[in-house]
């Protein structure tokens, strides 16, 4: 059997893969879906902290785009549509990669993924090559009805745009928006990938956080400019590194058959630069599409002048909230030698980080527990989420709290009960200053905004 050329070169490049998916499963990040049955290959749960982190990350996002602006309006489609739907967008037909098979070990891959391209299988490392490439649709088919022979065939959505496209005149109206508008939702999407992998970055069940901005023909190409340019500034704002952070556009050969331009916002990780987020000018095809399938008119008529009228053009910014999420765990994870020791820590960002504080009572005696207890659920009341910790030494907390990504740790101490101030340590500057005990929580309020 030919040797392990492949694996070898992944270990090297997925070291801290390896250790970011070691952390994730210890502090509850991420675990693997049914993992008392052996799992499920390229599905994930999220922990008590993944859930935070994911929420505040599709928090941010929806308050970026639909509160802090009047021009987006939100929409929550439903996962399952009218199969017409997606016979109408191309998904039926076209939604589909190249699969071959290996000739020993009979696993699959996509064709055009760049471990196969020396005609060696990286799993078995056998060189006698693989099938010819034969189409496989990624749309999930299920069934609508009681029996399955004579029920309808239905697909869980592939992406959520085509829910906010068949909504479109129904946002407009019951908004009353004029163009240029957006609609935002944020949802799940499944799809049967062949080569799924890395982690959270490309899985079977995902969350998406896609805008879908309607525009004037002829004024998209500038709008699509602003929309980069707004979002590339938005990821930035979670405290990812922008040296990591990059624009790539899509060459002619590359486009989508729906785009007149495209371009992904990637982000260097351990296995090379990879796209989180997509925006593309998808001109009016998926109006057009969806007004010649249904019968039904999608043209946006001016309200000042009822004679223009016109199918918009679409701007999409379309983001994956998982690989959101890989991204900034990845940027966040260091390892740090303090004193002698080391430290592993996640550097999140405040505003992301699942726990805001962490409150510790120095010893279990004299009051102290008391008052932490008391901090704890005046943090809880003011809708912070925090953690309480009397368990091990004070530096064992610390570190705990380090590597799950709690930026500020609170200490009540022998000092607390004389002058009613706690230590406030910074996690990334290790610095520590006293704070009013009755302060504490604005103080926490106005770090982590």
């Amino acid at each position: 059997m030919a040797t392990h050329n492949f694996s070898a070169l992944m270990k090297n490049r997925n070291d801290l893969m390896e250790k970011l998916v070691s952390l994730c499963k210890r502090r509850g990040y991420v675990f693997q879906s049914s993992e008392i049955y052996g799992g499920t290959g390229s599905v994930w749960d999220y922990g008590p902290l993944g859930v935070e982190l994911k929420n505040n990350i599709k928090s941010l996002w929806w308050r970026s785009m639909v509160y802090e602006r009047d021009d987006i309006e939100g929409l929550d489609a439903a996962i399952l549509m009218n199969p017409a739907v997606w016979v109408a967008s191309g998904h039926v037909e076209g939604f589909t990669d190249p699969l071959v098979e290996c000739k020993n070990c009979h696993r699959r891959f996509r064709a055009d993924i760049p471990e196969i391209q020396d005609g060696q299988c990286h799993v078995c490392g056998s060189r006698e090559g693989f099938t010819e490439p034969r189409m496989f649709n990624l749309m999930f088919r299920t069934f609508m009805g009681p029996v399955e022979e004579d029920a309808a065939v239905v697909y869980l959505r592939p992406e959520t745009a085509q829910g906010i496209y068949v909504n479109f005149h129904n946002v407009l109206t019951a908004s009353r928006q004029r163009i240029p508008f957006g609609i935002a939702q944020v949802g799940k999407a499944f799809r049967n990938e062949i080569t799924p992998g890395n982690f959270i970055f490309r899985t079977r069940e995902f969350e998406q956080m896609e805008m879908q901005f309607f525009v004037e023909p002829g004024t998209d190409d500038e709008w699509l400019d602003y929309w980069g340019n707004q979002r590339m500034e938005w990821v930035k704002s979670l405290g990812v590194t922008a040296s990591k952070l990059r624009f790539n556009e899509h060459g002619p050969d590359e486009l989508a058959h729906y785009a007149k331009r495209a371009f992904d916002i990637e982000y260097e990780l351990p296995f090379g630069w990879q796209e989180f987020e997509g925006i593309h000018n998808r001109t009016d095809f998926d109006l057009a599409r969806h007004q010649e399938h249904s019968g039904k008119k999608l043209e946006y008529v001016d309200p000042v002048d009822r004679s223009k009228r016109y199918l918009p053009y679409i701007v999409e910014t379309s983001a994956g909230a998982d690989r959101t999420a890989l991204i900034v765990l990845a940027d966040a994870y260091r390892e740090e030698a303090v004193e002698g020791e080391q430290r592993i820590v996640l550097g999140l960002h405040p505003r992301i980080a699942p726990l805001k504080a962490a409150i510790f009572p120095l010893v279990k005696k004299d009051g102290l527990p008391e008052i932490a207890t008391r901090i704890h659920e005046e943090f809880k009341a003011a809708g912070i989420n925090s953690f309480y910790d009397d368990s091990g030494s004070i530096g064992k907390r610390y570190r705990r709290q380090d590597e799950a990504g709690t930026p500020f740790g609170i200490t009540v101490d022998g000092q607390t009960s004389e002058d009613g101030t706690v230590t406030l340590r910074d996690r990334d500057t290790l610095a520590q200053e006293r704070i009013a005990a009755d302060r504490i929580v604005a103080v926490i309020q106005e770090r982590t905004r």
